[in-house]
């Protein structure tokens, strides 16, 4: 069976990456791991809310960058915080439109459901302003949305 895996090259911090998320996503899995003869982290495949990634200790050469992102894909304003918290905790930052960089260097966008429900909707005007409200905000708000969809903002 042919699968598709996203592969993540950190400089040397893999290891603290999968701690941290295993924090904030308290259900992910090592699925695989690898050491150097040393007896530090290299190379892991984990599982992260169904989806395997690999992540690697591959020095400098490359970084990451905004044009790979996780999303996350809540249904609540609490999720929306607490998660966009717990990622940005230790050095990153939140950026716009629900898009944040995390400790590590890694884009992720924590999006809560209304979003797309909103945006999708046939009516041009108030599919229009939900788009304009979100493209304003940097953390999403569950409720800036909704009331900018019904016309309240």
């Amino acid at each position: 069976m042919t699968t598709v895996t996203p592969f993540l090259w950190f400089n040397d911090n893999a290891g603290e990456a999968i701690e941290r998320y295993q924090k904030v996503f308290p259900d992910t899995e090592i699925v695989d791991e690898s050491r150097m003869p040393d007896g530090t982290f290299f190379i892991a495949t984990i599982r992260l809310q169904g989806q395997e990634l690999v992540l690697m200790n591959g020095g400098p050469s490359h970084q990451l960058t905004e044009a790979f992102s996780l999303s996350v894909g809540v249904e609540t304003q609490q999720e929306v915080d607490e998660i966009s918290d717990a990622l940005i905790e230790g050095g990153g930052y939140q950026d716009s439109c629900g898009w944040l960089k995390d400790a590590f260097g890694l884009s992720w966008q924590v999006v809560p459901s209304i979003l797309g429900k909103l945006m999708s909707d046939p009516d041009p005007e108030k599919a229009g302003r939900t788009q304009a409200a979100m493209m304003q905000m940097k953390r999403l708000s569950v409720q800036g949305l909704q009331d900018a969809y019904d016309g309240k903002a």
